[in-house]
């Protein structure tokens, strides 16, 4: 087993900039609160307000497959349906 890693960015468009926002905080809550999780922090980008930066750390693969799983499953999986993701996951 070993620690999942992802970090990049993700863009959002205007329109969705608000709703994301108000979201943002209860992903950020649930996420800490998933078992597995080490590390989950999400900061909006004071250079452009549409980006903002991610990086996560999970124990392992089941751990990160099983966040996948609840965030798609979750209202920020639906109010994020527009945002686009640029990511790297590496084990």
């Amino acid at each position: 087993m070993s620690k999942v890693t992802l970090k990049g960015h993700i863009i959002i468009p205007t329109k969705d900039l608000s709703v994301v926002l108000a979201e943002l905080v209860n992903h950020q809550r649930l996420t800490l609160e998933e078992p597995g999780c080490l590390v989950f922090n999400v900061t909006q980008c004071t250079l452009n307000p549409q980006k903002f930066n991610v990086y996560e750390e999970f124990i392992d693969t089941a751990a990160f497959e099983l966040h996948q799983k609840r965030v798609k499953a979750s209202h920020w999986g639906k109010v994020t349906t527009n945002v686009k993701r640029y990511y790297e996951i590496t084990q």
